[in-house]
């Protein structure tokens, strides 16, 4: 009886993270597809052909959201992502699409380029009329060099191992061309 009701309780557990996983994988296949349309529209920013619709948003839950697309990565390595909201004025004019793409982005690249458990720690505060957002990682790091093309379109380092990371280089010039448009 005792079996019956653990497997029971297993298979409830389970049924609830494949939910999850189902989910997740639902909404990267959504984001995925917006990043497509957001790589032909940096090409547009590029060209100043566009400029993107903003409306008063929360940067708070901007964070918050972009670290629910990333969290069963961290929790599946053991790692954590710890918010420091320190900043008493939080709204901000953006575009909240492509702001959580961002930060979706910066969360992605700090545990990709993390080789052990992934430890991350989010910050925000104000300085002045602004709200600076910090995302401290405990990743591999890069040289100086590699840290002034980062934002270069399809730019990948070619050192060591780092190939093993999967990605276009295109992240990192999709975060410059956004935050942007966003004069931050």
């Amino acid at each position: 009886e005792n079996l019956r009701r653990k497997r029971k309780k297993g298979t409830i557990n389970d049924q609830e993270k494949v939910m999850r996983y189902l989910q997740m994988i639902k909404d990267e296949n959504k984001r995925m597809h917006a990043q497509v349309e957001n790589v032909l529209r940096i090409s547009k920013l590029e060209k100043n052909e566009i400029d993107l619709p903003k409306e008063r948003i929360e940067l708070h839950d901007i964070v918050e959201d972009a670290i629910t697309h990333v969290s069963l990565i961290v929790e599946s390595r053991g790692g954590y992502i710890n918010t420091n909201f320190n900043a008493q004025k939080s709204s901000i004019l953006g575009n909240e699409l492509h702001l959580t793409n961002v930060l979706v982005n910066m969360l992605d690249n700090a545990i990709k380029y993390t080789d052990g458990v992934p430890k991350i720690d989010v910050y925000t505060e104000n300085v002045k009329n602004s709200i600076v957002l910090k995302i401290v990682d405990q990743g591999i790091g890069m040289s100086k060099a590699v840290q002034k093309r980062i934002f270069e379109k399809f730019y990948r380092e070619h050192t060591g191992d780092i190939h093993n990371v999967k990605g276009h280089g295109l992240g990192l010039a999709y975060v410059k061309r956004i935050l942007d448009d966003h004069d931050a």
